[in-house]
């Protein structure tokens, strides 16, 4: 279906409600693409809560999302957890540094927060497991599935030189 997107609430209700009120969302869907960010086994809840400033938002989410391993150049599923709070405020008085505004409609839409909170959550280098071995530096072989014999040397060898002047200097007593 375009255009679906399960993170968009009603809350038109909540907001005409006393201070107080709150009302539980569900969040699950199969698979969902937000812009960029591929989400799959999404699940999580979103809490809306009635202030006198306007709707609190606190959300809770989890998901898994394609990455390529920094080492082995796999592919795996990245767990990302998500879980933030977010005022939408009635009026600009209210308005906090995020700048959501209540809208007008009653609908909340969730995912370009959902997806910049979850892409928060990928590392920098994903790694499939903490225990992977890589790529062989000489030969390229995958070091999970086949021992090539290749040592990895101990140091960085772009660091040879500097070893050099610094094993002169406390040769020459200086």
């Amino acid at each position: 279906m375009a255009g679906f997107n399960p993170f968009r609430l009603n809350v038109g209700f909540i907001a005409a409600e006393e201070v107080g009120y709150q009302r539980e969302f569900d969040l699950a869907v199969a698979s969902v693409r937000l812009d960029d960010l591929e989400a799959r086994a999404v699940t999580g809840m979103a809490a809306v809560s009635r202030t006198p400033q306007g709707l609190l938002v606190h959300v809770h989410v989890e998901a898994d999302t394609p990455q390529i391993c920094a080492r082995c150049l796999k592919p795996f599923q990245q767990h990302l957890v998500a879980d933030f709070e977010e005022l939408y405020a009635f009026n600009e008085k209210s308005v906090t540094e995020s700048g959501l505004r209540y809208p007008y409609t009653g609908i909340l839409d969730l995912a370009p927060l959902i997806r910049e909170y979850l892409i928060l959550d990928i590392p920098i280098s994903p790694i499939c497991h903490p225990d992977c071995k890589g790529l062989c530096p000489v030969c390229g072989a995958d070091r999970n599935v086949v021992d090539c014999g290749h040592d990895t040397p101990a140091t960085d060898p772009r660091w040879d030189a500097l070893r050099a002047l610094l094993s002169d200097s406390s040769s020459s007593g200086g």
